[in-house]
């Protein structure tokens, strides 16, 4: 007698949750994107204003996500969202988004961060290292590490759901208070230094600030120049500030998601928002924002022209001396490590949703002996490391800042439809506002992406385009397979 098919496993709690969602978030963004937005906005003040906005409208979405995840507490999540809100239609064109560009390509430059400060500590297996070359493929000891962190971790989610989440708990647990004992450092620091005095010098004096043949050019922002700096300067902590609605993918495996994701979204956001602004809190009591590249000292430099952009580095050097350098390396090959974790952990389970709608190749909807989506995990690793290898998921991920915008909006208005269409459904958890938190995210969000699509087509229509092929896929897929019964998701 055949063996019944495995089932997922119900084994996150609320701490697996939140360190799911405060783990997929903190990866490298919060130590190196500071320097761009100091180089975009030019004061202490507005560099502060960025990442609060930014903060709002990550806690905003999550909060409005709440109402999404106790409705509908399945395996997919964001795509089970955009699905039943919308059509099929719309929720396949954001797995195809995700496992093209947004999941993977996260991916793998988290696991190229990783490798770039493993370099750090063990320069051999830096970028310079090339192991062998075929066509436009270059292989290095840098991507090669970063390959291998990408299957050790697969490797480790492959073993099950506990295996996973002990991963993600320990190294999520590590980053958050070494983060947090940073930013104490970082702040006691500069009750002594002169940083955070020259930083409160012309506070509000906003300037773009670029490098020309001629030399530094700084040009003031007001009026409707400003908002568009504020707009293109949050393309950084947006995304830094991402991937917390991974813990919706794993609704299927999480114990009461009803109650556990939307109390997960909550805390878990707020905890991170607060961190990120408490770390530039610290940055800027140790270090002047604006800097000169050609200086020879970190103080010069300032934030703006930190070193290959590492701000945290930078101000931990100052702090504790050459150690620094150390300490933030280790520190971000912890954080990196962790986040990877998780984002490998949850997107195999949208593309598991995927293949049970009948959108993708059957096997890829089956679970292992061990309960998790075995095909999933191997094809996410293999396009992940293949991005790794070819070098191009710092454009892809370049190019999908106004897709992913898109499909929060659109994840986000699928509330007022469902409202709508489904008065009576039970939820347990309502969007917290509503109407009002999220139509202002909605404002908020599709403003920052007007400012890309009329300030930055290079980020906006390659994204569009990458979002469009997946339409001809979707009717070619379903022209190609047999007729069904539509699956029941009741």
């Amino acid at each position: 007698m055949p063996s019944p098919p495995a089932a997922f496993r119900r084994a996150l709690g609320l701490y697996d949750a939140t360190m799911l969602v405060v783990g997929s978030m903190i990866g490298s963004g919060i130590f190196i994107v500071s320097a761009d937005i100091a180089r975009t906005v030019g004061s202490a003040g507005w560099l502060l204003v960025v990442w609060l906005l930014s903060g709002l409208m990550t806690v905003a979405v999550a909060l409005s996500y709440g109402e999404l995840a106790a409705m509908m507490p399945r395996a997919g999540g964001q795509y089970v969202y955009l699905r039943e809100a919308w059509n099929p239609l719309v929720g396949f064109l954001y797995g195809w988004t995700l496992f093209l560009v947004i999941q993977t390509g996260t991916i793998a430059a988290v696991a190229v961060a990783f490798a770039k400060f493993t370099a750090v500590l063990l320069p051999v297996l830096g970028e310079s290292t090339v192991l062998c070359r075929a066509g436009f493929v270059t292989l290095t000891a840098q991507r090669l590490v970063a390959m291998m962190s990408i299957l050790i971790l697969t490797g480790v989610n492959m073993r099950g759901i506990v295996s996973g989440k002990i991963i993600q708990n320990v190294f999520t647990t590590a980053k958050w208070l070494s983060l947090l004992a940073l930013i104490v450092l970082g702040i006691a620091a500069g009750l002594s230094l002169e940083a955070f005095v020259t930083n409160l010098k012309g506070f509000w004096d906003a300037a773009s600030t670029h490098v020309t043949n001629t030399g530094l050019v700084r040009e003031p922002l007001t009026g409707l120049a400003l908002v568009g700096a504020l707009g293109v300067a949050m393309v950084g902590s947006l995304f830094s500030s991402d991937a917390w609605n991974n813990v919706t993918f794993t609704a299927g495996e999480t114990v009461n998601p009803k109650r556990t994701i939307p109390l997960s979204l909550a805390i878990g956001t707020g905890a991170v928002v607060l961190l990120y602004f408490l770390s530039n809190v610290s940055y800027l009591a140790v270090l002047p924002l604006q800097g000169d590249p050609h200086a020879g000292d970190v103080a010069g430099r300032g934030i703006q022209f930190t070193a290959d952009d590492r701000v945290a580095t930078a101000a931990m050097s100052v702090v504790l001396g050459p150690v620094g350098v150390t300490i933030m390396a280790v520190l971000i090959m912890i954080s990196t490590f962790g986040c990877n974790n998780g984002l490998i952990l949850s997107g195999a389970r949208v593309y598991y949703a995927m293949a049970q709608d009948g959108l993708l190749f059957r096997k890829v909807g089956v679970l292992t002996k061990r309960s998790v989506p075995g095909v999933a995990l191997a094809l996410q690793a293999g396009w992940a490391c293949f991005l790794c290898v070819s070098g191009t998921y710092s454009d892809l991920l370049d190019y999908v800042v106004f897709a992913v915008l898109l499909f929060y909006v659109l994840t986000v208005a699928g509330i007022f439809l469902l409202r709508r269409r489904l008065p009576n459904a039970e939820r347990s958890v309502r969007a917290a506002g509503y109407p009002v938190v999220p139509l202002l995210y909605i404002a908020a969000a599709a403003t920052v992406a007007c400012i890309l699509l009329v300030l930055k087509p290079a980020y906006t229509w390659p994204g569009m385009i990458i979002v469009a092929l997946g339409v001809p896929v979707y009717f070619l897929w379903h022209k190609g397979q047999p007729s069904a019964d539509p699956p029941s998701h009741g």
